[in-house]
C-alpha cells in the first residue's frame, strides 16, 4: 500500500509568479459536472495578462493561444492557482506560460496540475494597432 495519499500531488512552481486564485462555482459546470473548458480558458487569459501588463504599459490584446493542454478535469470547489512567467519578449508582443494547479476541496494542501498554456499578447495603441513595447 502506498504511503502517499495522492500520488499525483506535485510541488508548486518556484520560478513563476502566482497571479490569480479562483474557485469555480456550479454555474461554471458542463452537463457532466466538470467545469467548462471555456471558463478555464477565460481565467487563463486573465492570469496570463498580469505579467505582460507590466511591460506593455498600456493597452494590449490576446493575439494567440499557442498551446493549451487540459491535463485533469476541474471540479466545483477546487481552489485553482494560476502561475505565470514570461517566456519571450518581442518588439510588439509578449509570450507567457501559464500553469494551473488545483487543490481539491477535500485534499487541500495537495496540488495537481490541471492545465497549462502558452499565450501571446500584443501591445496596441488607442486605434488597436500594434505598438512597440517600451524598453525596461
Amino acid at each position: 500500500m502506498s504511503t502517499n495519499a495522492n500520488p499525483q500531488s506535485v510541488q508548486l512552481p518556484t520560478d513563476e509568479e502566482l497571479v490569480l486564485k479562483v474557485i469555480p462555482m456550479p454555474a461554471d459546470c458542463n452537463a457532466n459536472g466538470d467545469i467548462f473548458g471555456g471558463w478555464v480558458m477565460a481565467q487563463v487569459d486573465l492570469a496570463g495578462s498580469v505579467v505582460p501588463a507590466r511591460y506593455t504599459q498600456g493597452r494590449m490584446a490576446t493575439v494567440a493561444v499557442n498551446e493549451f493542454i487540459f491535463k485533469q478535469p476541474v471540479r466545483v470547489g477546487d481552489i485553482l492557482s494560476f502561475f505565470s512567467k514570461v517566456s519571450r519578449i518581442g518588439r510588439t508582443s509578449i509570450t507567457v506560460k501559464v500553469e494551473v494547479y488545483a487543490e481539491r476541496f477535500r485534499t487541500q494542501g495537495q496540488y495537481i496540475k490541471v492545465t497549462e498554456a502558452t499565450v501571446t499578447y500584443v501591445a496596441i495603441d488607442d486605434n488597436g494597432k500594434p505598438r512597440e513595447i517600451p524598453k525596461v
